[in-house]
């Protein structure tokens, strides 16, 4: 799957959230930071211009005048020269420290004339202790399992008449949405999450859904594979050709 499928999935899941959910459902701010954690962690772009009107109504990001960032006055030169987009991390791959880009959005972004921030970040941090957010909006989005934001993307997939966003996730793998840990055949098995999400793959008619080449490995490739959780996960998908 390439990195543009990455993109499209979260942007997609975002909107399909957002249309089957009550407007003040808060869990949303919750799904969608998880859901951009999720792609922090793949070689992919900034997409949240796709979707940032939903984004903004639903709180996970701010939207300021350039003038109200906490450095503001001590470096006016520098923001007033702004005149595209920019995050604002500064990030150094020759650092001892550095540690890749899955954090280059901490401390916010401009694209002139505004200054934006996410939920939880270390510039909403700021903007919290500094007064200018309040209420639900100075509250941290919870951390919630991929696993169960997976699965609400497909319920409300589902409702939307979306099997294929349902199967796209759903091919992601074991690996990638239920554990670091290489839970066994078994434990899979025995997981609720699992078991929901399984069921929605079925029943939405997920199960049997075009699926781009390369999203769900071949019969042929699970048996050289012999890895029986995965042959268990990916044997609810119809093998391409068959559908």
């Amino acid at each position: 799957m390439s990195m543009h499928d990455i993109e499209d999935l979260v942007s997609a899941s975002v909107v399909v959230l957002d249309a089957r959910h009550a407007e003040h459902d808060d869990r949303l701010r919750d799904w969608f930071t998880a859901l951009y954690a999720f792609q922090a962690g793949f070689d992919c772009s900034y997409t949240q211009g796709r979707v940032l009107e939903i984004l903004l109504r639903r709180r996970h990001t701010y939207r300021f005048p350039l003038s109200e960032h906490p450095d503001y006055v001590q470096r006016r030169v520098f923001f007033d020269g702004l005149t595209e987009f920019q995050a604002l991390r500064e990030c150094d791959e020759d650092a001892d420290d550095f540690a890749g880009y899955d954090d280059w959005l901490q401390d916010g972004y401009v694209d002139p004339p505004w200054l934006y921030c996410e939920a939880g970040t270390a510039l909403w941090r700021r903007l919290v202790d500094a007064g200018r957010l309040h209420g639900r909006d100075a509250v941290a989005p919870a951390r919630v399992a991929l696993l169960d934001v997976v699965t609400a993307v497909a319920e409300a997939a589902e409702q939307h008449g979306d099997p294929g966003l349902v199967a796209a996730w759903y091919a992601l793998g074991p690996g990638a949405l239920v554990d670091g840990a290489l839970l066994d055949v078994e434990d899979l098995r025995d997981d609720p999450g699992v078991t929901r999400l399984r069921e929605i793959v079925q029943r939405s008619g997920a199960a049997s859904a075009e699926l781009p080449d390369g999203y769900r490995p071949t019969d042929e490739q699970l048996d050289m594979l012999g890895d029986e959780r995965e042959t268990w996960w990916y044997g609810i998908l119809a093998p391409a050709g068959t559908r």
